[in-house]
């Protein structure tokens, strides 16, 4: 895989996303387009659902619900429509590229309303995940 391939993931047997999902992550793609690149390590496009449960839940509580957007073997961006605590750590699960299901414990470091109603976010991996790594 080339750094501008972007990752594959195998069809998840997920309930269909919220319409409204779909059009912010391409609205926010469309608009990328025109703002030069400021991260350090690029990002490649990946859709899939996320779970999110934070150290500071109440036990027995739902995990929070994220549509990622794109990822590296640093961190991931997503968006929710949950407004969620900066700082905040726990573990997120999701599928990996080859459609097997991963956690890693993560840190929330931006959470910000995008649109009405949704935000857009981001957290770091707190042990890189390779598995996101397009050079392996």
């Amino acid at each position: 895989m080339t750094l501008h391939e972007p990752l594959q993931l195998k069809p998840a047997v997920d309930p269909p996303w919220p319409p409204e999902a779909d059009i912010i992550l391409s609205a926010m793609e469309a608009a990328e387009g025109n703002q030069s690149e400021r991260r350090e390590h690029g990002r490649l496009p990946y859709r899939t659902r996320a779970q999110l449960r934070l150290f500071s839940d109440p036990i027995g509580s739902d995990p929070w619900m994220l549509y990622t957007r794109d990822v590296n073997a640093r961190g991931l961006g997503f968006i929710t429509p949950h407004r969620l605590p900066l700082g905040y750590g726990g573990w997120v699960e999701l599928l990996s590229p080859r459609g097997r299901k991963i956690r890693a414990h993560c840190t929330l470091f931006r959470c910000r309303e995008a649109v009405k109603g949704w935000y857009d976010g981001a957290l770091y991996f707190n042990r890189e995940q390779h598995v996101f790594d397009p050079e392996r």
